[in-house]
């Protein structure tokens, strides 16, 4: 670990973030170059004196999830998170590492703070959601494992996480899954998380074998769909989606003409959050 290059590196991409470019209000009286470091610390999930021992170059060694929080937190490129990892004593990661989120992506969500948005990786995991998208789907950082996968969930626990959509759109949902994961198998390989997920689903699911031999291929979303609330109820509404230019992973945004019965009850989602509401298992 070389800690004068590791603190030396985040001072320096602290210092060139702006509170706008993270989503934060940058507030009166402002005195610090760039952001703060109980700034970086909040949107890394970590406590404000480890971050601020990294940067005095007396800290313990970070572990590879505390690195790819900071990443993200940094709004880092994947090469400047290769050399995160680095400096810190650790192996670059996998570029096809699910928790890593393009930095494009990210700057544009920092945007949308009154509709729900969300970056979802190729085999449906959400790496990041903003308030209403939580508020509306649950917070999906509780999952861990294969469960991080929005598509294996919605075959191996249909019960629950198919509430969030009518029934009568389970079917065309279930092809759009296996589809999905169909084109992530063939980009990633037979020994991927992809090929994990298809084989386990193959051994726990007949309906997800029938519907896997089909040899479907495809990833889009549907422009316009109903998704249900707990408590609001369903709502309509326009879904646009943006890909990296590898397309592995996409921004989500979901919204509702103005006026409209649907936008209110997404404007609703802002007030409720999500205290009452426990995780919905599925999109």
């Amino acid at each position: 670990m070389d800690r004068d290059a590791l603190a030396e590196f985040l001072v320096h991409h602290r210092s060139a973030l702006q509170p706008q470019d993270v989503g934060l209000s940058a507030g009166p009286r402002r005195r610090t170059q760039g952001l703060r470091r109980e700034e970086v610390a909040q949107l890394a999930a970590m406590s404000t004196d480890y971050y601020t021992r990294l940067e005095q170059r007396r800290g313990p060694q970070p572990s590879t999830q505390m690195l790819s929080s900071l990443a993200r937190a940094l709004r880092l490129s994947a090469e400047e998170r290769d050399y995160l990892f680095r400096v810190a004593g650790h192996s670059a990661p996998d570029r096809t590492a699910s928790d890593f989120v393009a930095p494009g992506l990210l700057r544009m969500m920092d945007r949308l703070t009154d509709v729900p948005a969300f970056i979802i990786s190729a085999l449906d995991e959400v790496l990041m959601q903003n308030a209403p998208a939580r508020a509306l789907f649950g917070d999906a950082s509780v999952y861990t494992g294969l469960e991080r996968s929005g598509i294996y969930r919605w075959f191996a626990h249909p019960e629950s996480a198919r509430t969030v959509y009518p029934e009568s759109d389970h079917a065309r949902q279930s092809l759009a899954m296996v589809s999905s994961l169909r084109a992530a198998y063939g980009a990633m390989g037979p020994r991927s998380q992809a090929g994990e997920v298809a084989r386990e689903l193959e051994a726990r699911s007949e309906e997800f074998a029938r519907m896997w031999q089909s040899q479907r291929v495809g990833r889009r979303f549907e422009d316009h769909k109903v998704v249900i609330h707990p408590e609001i109820g369903p709502i309509e509404v326009d879904c646009q989606a943006l890909f990296t230019e590898d397309a592995s992973q996409t921004l989500v945004v979901l919204t509702a003409p103005p006026g409209t019965d649907a936008d209110s009850r997404l404007r609703l989602l802002s007030v409720l959050g999500t205290q009452q509401f426990s995780p919905s298992p599925g999109r």
